[in-house]
């Protein structure tokens, strides 16, 4: 039949605006109840709460359980989840926040203003970053069981990205008011929480299991009937797993990365790289400043000096990630300062710079011997390991390689402190303050307190550009700060910052919205759902 060009294009256009239509495209992908969905996690966890330690693995799980007052979407907006209603005074000195109610904890107590204002007050004095997140907060008040204010000292213009669930996890007062340490109270290892799952076993170095919560606050969420989470720490066989169904989800790019390529050919996989705006990465050597070779700096500038970071980007990362000279991340486009390390690839300067340090080469060639920790949470880790004691050897440094689990790592490096130099990754967050900061303040080395200042840094300047950045409410000299904060830290070379990685998450066609937030898979994961079988 031959069509008029007024009756094509009506039919055309009717068509098109139905294929737009949010009702039609709600109908086409409405969440289908039931099913399981299995995660992949490269490494055991050490707790599955990060009340008190934000490793990766701890990272992936927290949040399906115990939940924050707000989540954010890919630009960083605020969004409702514990909160639903939120207001900074103008002076920035003051937040007050409206919490959900008819909330209840997983044992059947009520959730109020008491769990919030206990949760951060504890956040401040045992977390990673709350030190310097809530350093600020003066105190905090609950006029009543659905409202805390937050009183401030000073202004922290980060502030209001920082309470989504995995950074300020809320945790159930009367579980951990005990009077006991709350790094060893058993909440941690077996949660309750608010959230859409319900915690049920977790089998050591296998799996854990989460049941869907009937009860939660957001009904109909959660979608998806179960989430088992399983460990597999061979690379290799994650892809296997990915390849074959056998796990549905897995992200920060848990294959090798020379399977990628192949991997993206396989038509049952999809791959994203949304959902990871909450926190860019650095990879870093970091040295440990009391050990008796790399406190002498022109031994960390000899190191400096024999690393290519473009070599380390093409080879040992398969060209997935950017080159960062600086602690803060690309990503942080605000912030970052990309000016090029005062160091450059030159084995010849390094070679003379440790020969005016004092270590001759010995007859076998070698100056001294160190050995290197290899973060196990990190999956870049080994290779950069390789890499390292390969180049090192060529201006006399020989380097053991040394690995351990993520529990061996934390307590060697953190609490130990026994160790020269480790293979490392920082979350940079959202923020330099959070992120960055807690790597360089020297009030932030707390022996046994993991990822935070690791060198044992000490530099009052630094402390000062930091301090002041943290409270600057002005855009412009917020940024220099930080800026002249990154052009001390590359001169003195407490670390090396090497390289942000793109992490990648890779999904069964069957998964559905699995990273819908800026913190992706590391979200609650409520909205998920799976195809019908």
């Amino acid at each position: 039949m031959k069509l008029d060009r007024r009756t094509f294009l009506l039919t055309h256009l009717s068509g098109a605006l139905l294929a737009a239509s949010p009702l039609v495209r709600a109908q086409a992908s409405s969440p289908v109840r039931g099913g399981t969905l299995t995660l992949l996690l490269p490494s055991e966890p050490t707790a599955l709460v990060t009340i008190g330690n934000v490793a990766t693995s701890i990272l992936s799980v927290s949040a399906k359980v115990t939940e924050g007052l707000l989540k954010y979407d890919y630009d960083l907006n605020p969004q409702p989840q514990l909160a639903t209603a939120w207001s900074i005074s103008p002076d920035g000195l003051r937040y007050t926040f409206t919490l959900r109610q008819g909330v209840k904890w997983h044992d059947g107590k009520p959730f109020t203003s008491a769990d919030v204002a206990y949760s951060i007050g504890l956040l401040k004095r045992i977390h990673p970053r709350g030190r310097n997140t809530y350093a600020n907060v003066l105190g905090i008040d609950t006029p009543d069981d659905h409202t805390v204010v937050l009183r401030l000292s000073k202004p922290a213009p980060y502030l209001i990205r920082a309470f989504v669930a995995t950074e300020s996890p809320i945790v159930p007062k009367h579980v951990y008011d005990n009077g006991g340490d709350p790094l060893a109270n058993p909440n941690n290892n077996a949660p309750i929480g608010t959230g859409p799952f319900l915690f049920k076993e977790w089998v050591r170095g296998s799996h854990i299991v989460y049941a869907r919560n009937p009860d939660y606050w957001d009904a109909p969420k959660p979608y998806i009937g179960q989430l088992i989470v399983r460990v597999v720490t061979d690379q290799a066989a994650a892809a296997n797993d990915l390849e074959t169904g056998a796990v549905d989800l897995g992200y920060r790019t848990p294959v090798p990365l020379s399977d990628l390529d192949r991997l993206k050919k396989v038509r049952t996989l999809r791959f994203e790289t949304k959902g990871n705006s909450y926190s860019f990465n650095v990879t870093r050597l970091e040295f440990n400043l009391d050990d008796p070779y790399f406190k002498d700096f022109k031994v960390r500038q000899a190191v400096a000096h024999a690393v290519d970071r473009n070599v380390i980007l093409k080879v040992v990362n398969f060209g997935y990630g950017t080159i960062s000279y600086s602690p803060i991340a690309p990503g942080l486009k605000t912030y970052n300062d990309p000016t090029p390390t005062p160091y450059p690839y030159d084995l010849k300067r390094a070679n003379a710079l440790l020969d005016e340090a004092g270590y001759k080469r010995g007859a076998d060639g070698v100056r001294f011997k160190v050995p290197l920790d290899v973060n196990p949470i990190a999956s870049d880790g080994a290779r950069l390991a390789d890499y390292l004691r390969i180049t090192l050897a060529r201006v006399g440094i020989a380097v053991t390689v040394r690995a351990q689990d993520p529990a061996g790592f934390i307590k060697r490096i953190y609490t130990d402190r026994d160790f020269s130099f480790t293979t490392n990754g920082a979350s940079n967050l959202f923020d330099p303050t959070v992120g960055v900061q807690r790597l360089y303040w020297s009030k932030n080395f707390i022996k046994g307190v993991p990822f935070s200042n690791g060198t044992h840094y000490n530099n009052p300047q630094v402390d000062r550009l930091l301090e002041d950045a943290a409270v600057e409410n002005d855009p412009a000299k917020r940024v220099q700060l930080f800026k002249e904060f990154q052009q001390i830290v590359a001169r003195e070379i407490p670390d090396l910052n090497l390289y942000q990685p793109e992490f990648i998450t890779i999904a069964n066609q069957r998964v559905h919205d699995h990273s819908l937030t800026a913190d992706g898979v590391e979200s609650n994961l409520a909205d998920v759902y799976l195809d019908k079988a």
